[in-house]
């Protein structure tokens, strides 16, 4: 699998009343990656920074062992992070709240990369509904993740979920068409074996899904890939683009300060 500039990302279906995004499509291999998440739960947190390669080569990422790597806030905390290998730069007493805005400075081989990413307010996954209905004569099934968008416009969401042990599906909302209403928008479970690899849920299968609280430079991030995935749905696409970046000076990845929400529900 791709780092997340080249993900295998399952979609089924995506409305909302966003801008098209032009996606960078030349190949950039030999970039720095830089995976960053700050949650509202008990850390520690992670940076991920490896170098991409060409979307033709093997799977093997060479990982940046010797970067600074700076978390801050606007309330005056700030880390430096420590390396722990693979890649990965550990928090060791850095805490998270909604509504303050986050920093991310990475120094490495020369260069200086910054984003930033404010968490914003929690919004509960109350509760996940079930939804089933035939296909072709078939039993399929959606997930309706129960909760309230607030008053205020501007409300981005991000689902990850997965059924039992399989791999994570990923889904963007927004709240334009909906915006302090019930949600209305389901998750589209696996409901067909595209490419021989997967399974069609079941009775009696798991679902695990996490909501988000994105900001809107996440959310662009995540939805951008809709746009370059051809056929959607489970078991979706590759795709060679990049998605557009909150990180400066041409690093490829993401840095999301979120809110994090979650849910289980057994297939009935």
């Amino acid at each position: 699998m791709k780092n997340l500039f080249l993900i295998i990302i399952s979609l089924f279906l995506f409305t909302g009343c966003e801008k098209e995004i032009d996606l960078d499509l030349d190949d950039q291999s030999g970039n720095i990656v830089i995976e960053a998440n700050v949650t509202d739960q008990v850390g520690p947190y992670y940076v991920k920074i490896t170098k991409s390669v060409a979307f033709t080569a093997d799977n093997v990422y060479p990982v940046i062992k010797d970067a600074t790597v700076v978390l801050s806030d606007n309330t005056g905390q700030t880390e430096t992070l420590t390396y722990i290998g693979e890649g990965f730069y550990e928090t060791k007493t850095f805490s998270a709240v909604p509504g303050r805005t986050y920093t991310l400075k990475v120094s490495a081989e020369g260069k200086v990369y910054t984003a930033q990413s404010k968490m914003p307010e929690p919004v509960l996954l109350e509760d996940l509904e079930q939804d089933s209905f035939l296909v072709a004569g078939e039993m399929s099934y959606t997930l309706l993740p129960v909760f309230t968008d607030p008053p205020a416009l501007g409300n981005r969401y991000l689902f990850n979920y997965y059924v039992n042990n399989s791999g994570k599906i990923f889904e963007a909302f927004s709240d334009n068409v909906n915006n302090g209403m019930a949600n209305q928008r389901p998750l589209f479970l696996p409901n067909e074996d595209d490419d021989g690899d997967g399974e069609k849920t079941k009775v009696g299968d798991t679902v695990h899904v996490e909501m988000q609280c994105i900001d809107t430079n996440v959310y662009t991030y995540f939805s951008s890939l809709l746009q370059i995935i051809d056929g959607g749905g489970p078991g979706g696409g590759i795709t060679p683009s990049n998605p557009p970046s909150n990180i400066s000076n041409g690093a490829l990845g993401y840095f999301s300060a979120h809110t994090v929400s979650k849910k289980t529900y057994v297939i009935q």
